[in-house]
């Protein structure tokens, strides 16, 4: 959703005469949550680093069309609508489960109705998936209401008794599910969809502190699958829908690419996704 939150960021439009100070955005899908333990626990302060937590990839995406930060965490769908102006540089995750389309009705219910109110993130990759939904199911797009808010907005809406889709993703899967939604599809049943999360930074900056970033990122994801509930101890503020369980659950609808192999960097190039400037170990 498109909201500045101008009150908090007391920002300044950034370029880059700072050549070592990154302003990086993530709002709180479970994939930045190597960002955000790396955030609490003082590493990216030594690298020179300000995190800017935002409530949607499309509040991420405008504070960087904006100016107010210079780097983003997102997917290959927000970087394909600035590609000329950022530069893919650190991978974290794919989805593997996470992003969600869910409903109130099942399935079947669904495909008697006459109009459908759709609930989503539009200028995210949460319309790509509502589009790949459709198609494998066979629902005419014209059926659905599109109605745009950011996750916090529609996981606070009372739904009533009309058949409502929502696409989503982790951690707001589970506002749904304990509410007793049904999950009709996401981003493991739907094969053919690749969605992956990576550290997006403004193509004219030349920032210095990249591998440091780097290093705190894998720190973190290796004491997250070693120690996940110290880990979620230091973060859960990030995730107030989470309890631990979820939190674990959340963990498993991902998969790290932080160091890929060949087979996602194929992946990525075929989708058109800029690989020359990644940081990665070589594992291959």
């Amino acid at each position: 959703m498109k909201k500045l939150f101008l009150v908090i960021i007391t920002v300044f439009f950034l370029g880059c005469e700072n050549k070592k100070e990154i302003n990086l955005a993530a709002n709180e899908w479970i994939g930045y949550a190597p960002l955000f333990y790396a955030n609490e626990m003082g590493w990216l302060k030594k690298e020179n680093i300000r995190l800017i937590r935002t409530v949607s990839l499309g509040e991420s995406l405008d504070l960087f069309k904006n100016g107010l930060v210079n780097a983003f965490a997102g997917t290959q769908y927000e970087y394909m609508q600035v590609k000329n102006k950022v530069v893919p540089v650190i991978l974290l995750d794919k989805s593997y489960g996470g992003d969600v389309v869910v409903s109130n009705r099942p399935l079947n219910e669904l495909k008697k109705a006459r109009k459908i109110d759709v609930y989503l993130e539009m200028d995210s990759v949460n319309y790509l998936l509502l589009q790949y939904f459709a198609k494998h199911f066979g629902f005419d797009m014209k059926k659905f209401n599109l109605i745009n808010l950011d996750q916090q907005e529609i996981s606070k809406k009372d739904f009533g008794k009309d058949p409502v889709i929502i696409v989503t993703y982790s951690p707001y899967d589970v506002v749904y599910l304990k509410k007793g939604f049904y999950e009709l599809a996401n981003s493991k049943s739907v094969s053919e969809l690749l969605i992956v999360d990576a550290v997006f930074l403004d193509a004219e900056c030349h920032a210095e502190n990249l591998r440091g970033l780097k290093g705190y990122i894998d720190k973190a994801i290796e004491e997250i699958e070693k120690n996940p509930k110290k880990v979620f101890s230091v973060i859960k503020n990030y995730y107030p829908n989470y309890d631990f369980d979820d939190f674990k659950l959340g963990l498993q609808k991902i998969r790290w690419i932080n160091n890929p192999d060949k087979e996602v960097l194929s992946q990525l190039k075929g989708v058109n996704f800029d690989t020359g400037k990644l940081i990665y170990e070589n594992k291959n």
